[in-house]
């Protein structure tokens, strides 16, 4: 009766273990969760800031290009009243 009754304790044990093990994954879970839902915000913010990188990009590109043009015709001009000798 003994042995019936410590394996039953033993077992007990084991279940009370088992049972501690299962609530530190399910809380282990759920932070996991929360650290993926803060993660998946990070990358939509990081998304958003490379388009707006990528659109300022783009209107850099675009005054530097107009900058060439107006640059070659003050230099046309120059070269024009060079050439009127004034």
């Amino acid at each position: 009766m003994t042995s019936e009754l410590e394996r039953i304790k033993i077992l007990g044990g084991k279940i009370s273990k088992l049972i501690d093990h299962i609530n530190k994954l399910i809380s282990e879970n759920e932070k996991l969760k929360q650290q993926i839902k803060e993660l998946k915000a990070d990358k939509k913010n990081f998304e958003d800031q490379a388009k707006s990188v990528e659109k300022l990009s783009a209107s850099v590109k675009s005054f530097e290009d107009e900058r060439t043009e107006i640059r070659e015709k003050i230099e046309s001009i120059i070269g024009q009243i060079d050439q009127i000798g004034i």
